[in-house]
């Protein structure tokens, strides 16, 4: 006989599993058989008799309906695409590399797994893949961005809330396995902050497993935040430089966007340094030349030629893009005028790419070249969105090449203190005279 420790008082209560009462189970599914010790169930645990494998399922379905991931259904493991189109060897390896994180933190749900990377690269489909994966065990999972945790939690205060703030946050806190989606772009309110804390700070002190992808930078993250992340022993960190592959037509179109095809004849060698250069522009050219070819073995930081129009300075900048081509980096070469137009096609809807799209592939590129600075259009947007790509490059440590024919104190401010800044960018002013002033000499 099926036998429980259960006293009167909870033999009275339903169970929680199968809903009869008395509960023979103690609401765990399990039963002991009270069996003399020679009998080979004595001391092992059996499946109560009431709780049949069909509701197994019927607890996965409730669970899924908790977990927010309906949504996310055809989000898998066996339909993740690792075969991008136009990826570059790196790109694919960190794909790659994300994968099989993803798949073995599935499998084994330790510590926390942080996913980074650019919008529509995959991090929420593999998040997704985890939680499904977790909720075919039976683990309480719950997936949410945190924009919208946020808003449960505000909405928790409301007198018309399902649940209370306590309720709602404790269950946050607690769940079995937690994923975050999109950390970074919620409201940077102190309250915000605070919250977000206090949610990870317990997760992290009491070792649950958690799943954050995010498109930020990780020196942007709260600092608090940013430590449990960097924690090595404790965080899996998977950082997918692929671009966005939702559209292999976007994809191509954000490739085109570079100009560089149209300068593949400007490289070292096609270089010329005229007869009739005068010894010191002879000597300002060759040491441009060298500054060049030196980023171009060793791409870090910023380079910033500046000097007349036709001196050399856009030749330069081609040539490094084009010798870097051949070791598979992805490069974005283009004017900053094109830039700008490239961006604001996206708010027409007859563009395949989003706008958030374009601009974080600006911004993320291996490396970008930005010719003629300064001859934009001076808007506030353009301004704006212009500070924000510079200064992403610029805190990411992004390899940077800016040509422009203006006096750096002539840019606009916030611009100019990031290539002023000597330990992160190299000025080089061209003084020679234009291709054409050069060849008119006799």
């Amino acid at each position: 006989m099926p036998t429980s420790s259960t006293t009167d008082e909870s033999e009275s209560n339903e169970c929680q599993i199968c809903g009869r009462v008395p509960s023979y189970c103690e609401n765990t599914g399990m039963i002991r058989y009270e069996v003399p010790l020679e009998d080979p169930r004595f001391g092992k645990l059996f499946r109560c008799p009431h709780n049949s494998k069909s509701l197994d399922e019927n607890r996965k379905n409730k669970l899924r309906v908790l977990s927010n991931l309906d949504a996310y259904g055809d989000k898998r493991f066996d339909n993740f695409n690792l075969q991008v189109p136009l990826l570059t060897p790196r790109e694919g390896e960190s794909l790659e590399m994300a994968y099989k994180l993803a798949l073995r933190f599935a499998e084994k749900p330790e510590g926390w797994l942080l996913l980074e990377g650019t919008y529509g690269c995959g991090k929420t489909h593999l998040a997704a893949a985890i939680g499904s994966e977790r909720l075919e065990h039976g683990d309480f999972v719950i997936f949410v961005t945190a924009p919208d945790l946020l808003d449960h939690l505000r909405n928790a205060y409301s007198p018309g809330a399902d649940a209370g703030y306590d309720e709602t946050f404790d269950r946050l806190r607690n769940a079995e396995l937690l994923i975050l989606d999109d950390l970074g772009v919620e409201n940077p309110s102190a309250w915000a902050k605070e919250k977000l804390f206090q949610l990870l700070n317990h997760r992290y002190s009491y070792n649950l497993p958690t799943v954050i992808t995010t498109n930020m930078d990780i020196d942007r993250i709260d600092p608090r935040i940013r430590s449990r992340l960097l924690h090595t022993e404790f965080t899996h960190r998977a950082k997918i430089t692929a671009p966005d592959y939702r559209s292999a037509i976007g994809n191509e179109n954000d490739q085109l966007m570079s100009n560089l095809t149209l300068y593949r004849e400007m490289t070292f060698e096609s270089f010329v340094l005229e007869n009739t250069l005068y010894p010191k522009e002879r000597e300002n050219l060759e040491r441009a030349l060298e500054s060049a070819i030196n980023f171009a073995e060793n791409p870090q930081g910023w380079l910033v030629f500046m000097g007349n129009y036709g001196a050399g300075k856009t030749h330069l900048a081609a040539a490094i893009a084009n010798h870097l081509q051949h070791n598979n980096t992805k490069i974005m070469f283009i004017t900053v005028p094109d830039l700008m137009d490239y961006l604001r096609v996206t708010y027409d809807p007859d563009v395949g790419s989003s706008f958030d799209q374009r601009f974080q592939a600006v911004r993320q590129t291996e490396l970008l070249v930005l010719d003629d600075l300064g001859t934009e259009n001076a808007t506030s947007w353009a301004k704006e969105k212009l500070f924000q790509i510079l200064d992403y490059r610029y805190v990411a440590r992004l390899p940077t090449i800016i040509t422009t024919a203006r006096q750096i104190d002539d840019l606009n401010d916030r611009v100019s203190s990031r290539i002023l800044d000597d330990r992160r960018s190299r000025i080089f002013a061209i003084t020679a005279p234009s291709y054409a002033v050069r060849r008119r000499r006799k």
